[in-house]
């Protein structure tokens, strides 16, 4: 099991396609409760709170999962499914997307898995066992 150590963690700027921008935003939550006070922090940034989409999903070590497409019609659940196979637990995990005025089709798809890894890569999750 992995879990985020910190409670707010953000990249902008992570894919730029047909006008469309991407950010990707992260923290430690523990309850549906701690789930809403995050996205209520992520969106008192005007820029997010105007966001076309913020998808997200969270995860919980007694088992709970939960996501919104926020109108990204299957959005969350690729996001929790990568969640799923990393092993994060006790997380969320928003991908938001500004509307460029240019449809993307699956490619928005691509874009949310884009930026998940981006957050990925960019945490320090610490050595493996290999053996």
């Amino acid at each position: 099991m992995k879990t985020l150590q910190s409670d707010f963690i953000q990249f902008t700027g992570v894919v730029s396609d047909r006008g469309s921008k991407y950010a990707v935003s992260a923290g430690h939550v523990e309850s549906e409760a701690e789930v809403k006070a995050f996205l209520k922090q992520l969106k008192r940034a005007k820029k997010f709170a105007r966001a076309t989409h913020n998808t997200w999903a969270a995860r919980f070590t007694d088992g709970i999962e939960l996501k919104n497409d926020d109108g990204e019609g299957g959005a969350g659940m690729i996001i929790l499914q990568m969640m799923a196979r990393e092993g994060l637990e006790d997380s969320i995990v928003v991908v938001t997307r500004w509307y460029g005025g240019t449809h993307l089709g699956g490619d928005r798809f691509r874009h949310v898995k884009t930026s998940v890894q981006h957050l990925f890569g960019r945490l320090d999750w610490g050595k493996k066992d290999s053996r």
